[in-house]
């Protein structure tokens, strides 16, 4: 059942140091700055598991808190390659990263079975590429009953998924609207949840018809973070900062500069760190 507490109590009782740690939001309600409360906190050996890792995933990796990831995309949306990531995998630095990679269909397949406490994926796909070569997780099954072969993937179960929503009611049930990935998926398949949250209410009142509802007892924590998913956007709350993803690009390209950033604007910082940006791209 959902307990309300700040960020870095959720984060010290639901993320651990090893575990495998699925922070979903597909453009949208990306949960930046729960990731930078588990840099902040120094954990080190995780999994880290995302449809389309960006920027997040970049600062995570730099600051050696990866030991792997699994993925089906990675980086820097428009822009160009996330740096940080690159260095782990072609110089170990400033620690080994190793990879997973699948399809996008893959993905969030395996979070749907990890949802329905499956042991694996079946899904069509997979047919004329490549990457069954290099992971040796993509298998198939025949179908016992048109005798088809099908793909398979072992399901996603995260120890703890993390994702920012828009509002939380008093209860503990969590809404989310506009552009939805799989953050459902991934709360449901995980052991334990965070989720960060624009404002909680009474009541969520008129909603749109793609509106996804949580209940409280498929949530660990919530924690009120005004401005948690900056620089990427909240729908009905502030827009994507797109001079920020810009901006990276050369921040993350030098060690250095990088960990000089870092130091500056998370490690030296609190949540409410990007609320003053928010304000502009409301």
């Amino acid at each position: 059942m959902a307990k309300f507490m700040s960020l870095a109590e959720a984060v010290a009782s639901n993320v651990r140091d090893g575990d495998v740690v699925a922070m979903e939001g597909f453009t949208h309600l990306i949960p930046f700055a729960a990731g930078h409360e588990v840099i902040r906190q120094g954990r080190k050996g995780l999994t880290l598991v995302r449809m389309t890792p960006d920027l997040i995933y970049d600062q995570l990796i730099g600051m050696g808190a990866a030991a792997k990831l699994v993925f089906s995309w990675g980086g820097n949306p428009g822009v160009g390659s996330l740096h940080r990531m690159r260095d782990a995998v072609e110089n170990g630095w400033p620690s080994p990263l190793e990879l997973e990679e699948h399809s996008h269909a893959a993905m969030a397949s395996a979070y749907e079975a990890g949802a329905a406490n499956l042991p694996f994926a079946v899904f069509r796909g997979y047919k004329g590429v490549d990457l069954p070569k290099v992971n040796g997780n993509i298998r198939s099954v025949t179908c016992p009953y048109t005798g088809e072969v099908l793909a398979t993937v072992p399901a996603i179960r995260p120890d703890a998924a993390i994702i920012h929503a828009l509002r939380a009611d008093r209860s503990g049930n969590v809404l989310i609207e506009g552009i939805v990935g799989v953050q459902k998926e991934a709360v449901l398949a995980a052991k334990r949840s965070i989720v960060t949250v624009e404002e909680i209410i009474d009541d969520f009142g008129s909603r749109s018809p793609n509106a996804v509802i949580l209940p409280a007892w498929t949530v660990s924590a919530i924690a009120l973070v005004p401005g948690g998913a900056f620089p990427s956007y909240a729908h009905g709350y502030y827009r994507r900062g797109n001079a920020f993803y810009k901006a990276w690009d050369a921040i993350a390209r030098d060690r250095d500069t990088y960990l000089a950033w870092m130091r500056e604007n998370v490690l030296a910082k609190g949540p409410d760190a990007f609320r003053q940006h928010v304000a502009k791209a409301a």
